[in-house]
């Protein structure tokens, strides 16, 4: 249950420091935030464990989750900017 409660606070202090790096006007509320956040720190761990950064059991440093949840903003800016685009 630890890891959860930890994962949630990791994740959304992510998401927030993402959200204040990347330029730009990106409207979510809290959970998002959060989601982002996390997500971003899995993207990370991917990638890192792909390249042979990480080890398999080993958790993305701050900053690669970092990375990875502003690489996850742009996505969503540029999906977001395209469903708008469309009538």
């Amino acid at each position: 249950m630890m890891s959860i409660i930890g994962t949630i606070v990791v994740g959304f202090i992510v998401g927030l420091i993402a959200r204040a790096l990347k330029p730009g006007d990106d409207r979510m509320g809290l959970i998002m935030t959060t989601l982002l956040g996390v997500a971003g720190a899995f993207i990370a761990r991917y990638v890192g464990v792909a390249m042979g950064w990480y080890q398999q059991e080993e958790a993305a440093g701050w900053i690669a989750s970092v990375i990875g949840a502003v690489v996850l903003l742009f996505i969503y800016g540029m999906l977001r900017g395209r469903s708008r685009d469309r009538p």
